[in-house]
């Protein structure tokens, strides 16, 4: 037996060829201990455990709108391009994250569309100081090439702007080789090391510290990019943000009447004081 440091998800794990194998929950999957696990695994592992009351479900497992599901994946690991819950489906891209409407089950998704780019935007708590920008570049980029094995040249940029510290992960399809962990895979350890979640056996989190400082991160949100445009219908905003939409409609509107009726108003008044200026003129004329 072997422990499988790279994912605490899984069960039958065994050595295979000096590599540690292991058997990934919900699926069996066979999963490669050295490297991270595929994103659409673990979900699948988390609800398998959330069910079996071995562990709690997260209260918000994602930053998506729709929370954690159970997905349907590839024997590579990938998620399949179409996703139901019951008779609803919707399609998804390679992160896992519903690009589409849902639909019934008639639903066509022609292939997985790849998200070519991950922005994972941080903020942290305030501070008296802000962090020194070419030290934090340094603790980001060494803790996801050494924690999670991401080629440096997929990190696009570590940027600062007090108190956000924004992260781009970029990742075409062409310019991944073999064996390369994907920015998708990466964004979900990273959001739940954060989240205090660690999918790492030892279950240590990731202790955030900036020149031997303790930096407390107050709020993620991972932001998806995909190679083709996500198809959105109006129906499919939430009211909240259909309530803003309308909001602002009827706010320009009442612009429009308010800046009409002050220009009749202004209107009328030099109307009337040109009129007193005739009447003037004719009594100076009398």
């Amino acid at each position: 037996a072997c422990v499988c440091e790279k994912n605490k998800r899984v069960t039958n794990c065994r050595v295979e060829n000096g590599r540690c194998r292991c058997d990934a929950i919900g699926s069996g999957a066979a999963v490669d201990c050295s490297t991270l696990t595929s994103k659409c695994l673990l979900m699948k592992a988390e609800v398998m455990g959330s069910k079996s009351g071995r562990r709690e479900k997260p209260k918000d497992a994602f930053e998506d709108t729709d929370g954690l599901y159970d997905p349907e994946c590839e024997n590579t690991g990938d998620f399949k391009a179409k996703q139901c819950n019951g008779t609803t489906c919707w399609c998804v891209n390679t992160a896992g994250v519903r690009r589409t409407d849902k639909h019934d089950a008639d639903l066509k998704c022609n292939k997985l569309v790849r998200t070519t780019w991950i922005i994972i935007e941080m903020k942290h708590a305030e501070r008296n100081a802000p962090l020194n920008a070419e030290s934090l570049k340094k603790f980001f980029t060494d803790t996801i090439t050494n924690r999670y094995l991401l080629d440096g040249r997929y990190i696009s940029s570590v940027l600062y702007e007090n108190p956000y510290i924004t992260i781009d992960l970029k990742q075409n399809s062409s310019d991944k080789s073999i064996g390369d962990v994907d920015i998708a895979d990466v964004a979900y350890y990273f959001e739940k090391d954060v989240k205090g979640q660690s999918i790492f056996h030892n279950n240590a989190g990731l202790n955030v510290s900036i020149d031997n400082e303790p930096v407390k991160l107050e709020k993620t949100v991972v932001y998806y990019v995909d190679e083709i445009a996500p198809e959105f219908s109006m129906k499919s905003l939430t009211p909240g943000l259909i309530a803003v939409i309308v909001v602002v409609v009827i706010a320009i509107v009442a612009a429009i009447v308010v800046l009409v009726v002050t220009r009749r108003r202004k209107g009328k008044y030099v109307k009337a004081e040109v009129k007193e200026m005739n009447e003037m003129h004719r009594g100076l004329n009398a």
